[in-house]
């Protein structure tokens, strides 16, 4: 009798356990098509259809070079992506905890934005929901377990937004259209390697500082200031993304791998290292 009673118990604690994971993955699924919709609800078609390269005319050497290496003449802009990745991620601020994530990753060009969802193993049988978003000029990050315990959350600070415009910047090397001048990026020559990207959104203006190699490709790009979320306090530091492994795509180059890191005073952390599993793209008609 008393085994039928802790073998009903277990399966009862089982049940529940299964239908909080499932509600869990509903909750979550409702809240990210609730940001997909939001982001496509500011969707408007580029300024230019097509890529011309009389705009390169006047921009800097390696940003010449660049655009040259990676687009063709006369092939359409980009107006969103659809990216999935998979890689690690460093979940521990101060020691080395790399977990494994994967993600899908959805981009809008005009209007500027993005909504990421990943998802992070912390260990067997327990895994990280992750929202990192720019909409409408807002940044939005979010984690929780298994979608239904917080463990992170900030939004609505201009910083954040900040923050969030510049991955959408530096993460344009995915979608290179979104770099040209006629897509809202201003270009100023450095070096005969390196130049610097402003971009701004409704109201929030960033810069980055974009480092070619001798192939013309995006090796870098670098942010002297952006926010890094220090026990729920956004923290001015040195930030930078690397990337690597170009291959063809639609016609266009771009970068497979890579890493992105803050850059300390005695050190460089990395926390997300990570390869592109599949990614598809929509162009401007």
């Amino acid at each position: 009798m008393l085994r039928k009673i802790i073998l009903f118990t277990i399966s009862g604690l089982v049940a529940l356990i299964t239908l909080a994971l499932v509600y869990g993955s509903l909750r979550w699924a409702f809240v990210t098509e609730k940001m997909y919709a939001s982001l496509e609800a500011k969707r408007f078609s580029p300024k230019n259809l097509r890529y011309n390269s009389k705009e390169l005319i006047g921009l800097p050497p390696p940003v010449q070079r660049y655009f040259r290496a990676v687009l063709t003449e006369g092939q359409p802009i980009i107006s969103a992506v659809t990216i999935k990745h998979t890689g690690t991620f460093n979940i521990s601020p101060t020691d080395e905890q790399w977990k494994p994530f994967t993600s899908i990753q959805k981009v809008i060009t005009s209007r500027k934005g993005f909504v990421w969802d990943g998802r992070i193993k912390i260990m067997p049988g327990l895994t990280a929901y992750v929202h990192d978003a720019y909409i409408a000029g807002e940044g939005i990050l979010y984690a929780s377990l298994f979608g239904l315990i917080p463990l992170a959350k900030s939004q609505g600070t201009t910083k954040m937004a900040k923050g969030e415009l510049m991955r959408f910047l530096a993460e344009a090397a995915w979608y290179p259209t979104a770099l040209l001048p006629t897509q809202g990026v201003c270009w100023h020559a450095v070096d005969n390697y390196s130049a610097k990207a402003t971009l701004t959104d409704g109201q929030i203006t960033v810069s980055l500082l974009f480092y070619f190699n001798q192939k013309g490709l995006i090796k870098s790009v670098r942010a002297e200031i952006r926010g890094r979320n220090v026990a729920g306090e956004m923290v001015p530091t040195p930030w930078e993304g690397q990337w690597w492994n170009y291959k063809l795509c639609n016609g266009i180059r771009i970068p497979t791998q890579g890493e992105a890191k803050w850059i300390l005073s005695k050190n460089s952390k990395p926390y997300w290292r990570g390869h592109i599993t599949k990614i598809k793209y929509e162009f401007a008609q």
